[in-house]
């Protein structure tokens, strides 16, 4: 199947199709080109949203990146860098945003799904909204059954909803399967990452530096920034700036505290750098920031 930029299908199951237990609601396919704007204005209106304010859906949703990089975040997972052969899962009833980076775009293959089925697999923790995110690589095989989801969505034969769901439920093993495998050569860096987390969280309001975290977890400096990377896909100093701006956006929508006390509180050096940082990052100052999406004049 050829795709132009955008290819997307938004179905509406019937009763009889949730009572198979999986039941598909979208699927699709985007290509978002460098400095382009994100998402697209082209999907139904519950689908639609912006990266600043982000959206709950009602329904889990399987994102493969093939190309491209990009942020995501979600309710319990903090900021990540994402990329081409992740794949990261949205659950309903989470606040979830995501985007490409404006310098890379990315193309993305997408496939929304409910139902009993998929709702006990996560209560009986074979996926986690702790852990969305997949590093799984580039797969032919996850491309195809994709695109077999989206062919079905249009040619729609009967029991075409029951066909999809195997697919997905396919999808969904290759996605457990390869989450296990990496799974088996990475706990000790898990945990050595999880811990770097937990130290840079409780220490913004300092000027924490990677030399500082590896020294803490008594590692080698170079290694623990190499692993860091691998493992998130963010360098240490990169994550330790971005915690610190989504800390300083946090209080700049729920407190009245002005930019140098926010940046205090956020351990940049100075008002002046807090905002010349903040500005590069965002694209607007701090007190702008404040007015457009937290509706607060000083």
């Amino acid at each position: 199947m050829k795709y132009k930029n955008h290819k997307g299908a938004y179905l509406q199951p019937t009763e009889q199709d949730a009572r198979w237990g999986l039941e598909t609601t979208c699927v699709g396919r985007q290509k978002i080109d460098i400095e382009a704007s994100y998402p697209p204005q082209i999907h139904p209106s519950e689908y639609l949203y912006n990266s600043e304010d982000g959206r709950v859906l009602g329904e889990y949703q399987l994102v493969y990146l093939v190309s491209g990089q990009g942020i995501f975040e979600s309710s319990h997972c903090p900021v990540q860098r994402i990329q081409t052969g992740n794949l990261f899962m949205l659950f309903p009833d989470e606040w979830h945003s995501y985007r490409p980076l404006s310098e890379t775009g990315w193309e993305e293959y997408w496939v929304g799904f409910k139902g009993k089925e998929m709702d006990d697999k996560v209560l009986n923790g074979f996926f986690s909204v702790y852990s969305p995110v997949f590093r799984l690589g580039l797969s032919d095989e996850l491309v195809r059954l994709y695109s077999l989801v989206f062919d079905l969505s249009q040619k729609r034969p009967a029991g075409y909803q029951q066909y999809m769901s195997g697919i997905v439920s396919h999808i969904l093993g290759i996605v457990y399967s390869q989450s296990m495998l990496s799974r088996q050569f990475v706990p000790k860096i898990e945990d050595m990452v999880n811990k770097a987390k937990i130290f840079i969280s409780a220490n913004l309001q300092t000027a924490v530096y990677p030399e500082q975290v590896a020294e803490h977890l008594k590692v080698n400096h170079s290694y623990f920034c190499r692993k860091f990377k691998e493992y998130t896909g963010f360098s240490p100093s990169r994550y330790i700036l971005e915690m610190r701006i989504q800390r300083s956006k946090q209080l700049l929508c729920s407190t009245e505290l002005n930019s140098q006390q926010i940046a205090y509180d956020c351990g940049f050096e100075s008002s002046g750098y807090f905002c010349m940082v903040f500005r590069k990052n965002v694209g607007t100052s701090p007190l702008e920031y404040r007015r457009m999406a937290c509706g607060i004049i000083e």
